[in-house]
């Protein structure tokens, strides 16, 4: 058996694990009694338990997270992406990353949970991280400058953002966050806009004082003097 199958055959029964955790997860939480469930339910030991999640729950969260990152690229490549402007292509991936995480809402929210628990704080970082840097990628972006990291910060805040309301909707379809979404995204497009004004600015004054001399209000002259 090569490598790669190897590899795959562990991946599907990681899934399929994962699969019998969630709906323990919205009752008891990303915990080892939901873990201890979901293996029962899977009809597997606890040793075979440990083989596919080594570290235990924050493996289980990686995993689960992992997997919603490429399903939602998958889905997003199948929408024809080379037809939309940048702006619709960060929309469409993030509405279809929590679309298909409706079937696991609680389990989300039991996630955001978790994640807010001293000690925890690295795992919700790398995740996030993860999402927007996997949204930024499909989208095509290619940047290795400063812009790389400026992108993914402004995709963070509204994805987190996005979350949040998310969870918290219960509109018709969600039409209500997809509505926030789009006023997100918005805002975000004038920031590029508002630092390009600000950098040809700066470039035109040769210091701060420059700067401020021009800030300040004209002076009059004296009315004695000649």
């Amino acid at each position: 058996m090569s490598e790669d199958t190897v590899l795959e055959k562990r991946e599907a029964e990681r899934n399929r694990v994962l699969d019998c955790i969630l709906p323990h997860v919205m009752f008891d939480g990303w915990s080892r009694k939901a873990l201890k469930h979901g293996a029962e339910d899977a009809e597997i030991s606890g040793s075979e338990m440990d083989r596919l999640f080594p570290a235990g729950v924050p493996d289980c969260i990686g995993h689960f997270l992992d997997r919603a990152d490429r399903e939602m690229v998958r889905e997003f490549q199948r929408r024809n992406p080379a037809q939309m402007k940048v702006r619709e292509k960060i929309a469409a991936a993030v509405r279809i990353r929590l679309e298909q995480a409706e079937p696991h809402k609680e389990a989300v929210r039991r996630t955001l949970a978790h994640m807010a628990v001293p000690g925890q704080g690295g795992l919700g970082t790398r995740g996030l991280y993860r999402t927007v840097d996997a949204i930024w990628k499909a989208a095509g972006d290619t940047s290795t400058d400063y812009n790389f990291y400026t992108k993914r910060g402004l995709l963070a805040a509204v994805y987190s953002s996005t979350l949040l309301f998310w969870l918290n909707d219960t509109s018709e379809d969600h039409v209500e966050t997809w509505d926030f979404l789009d006023r997100r995204i918005q805002n975000v497009m004038e920031i590029p806009k508002l630092t390009g004004r600000l950098k040809e600015a700066g470039e035109k004054l040769k210091s701060p004082f420059e700067a401020l001399k021009a800030c300040a209000p004209k002076r009059r002259p004296f009315a004695g003097a000649r």
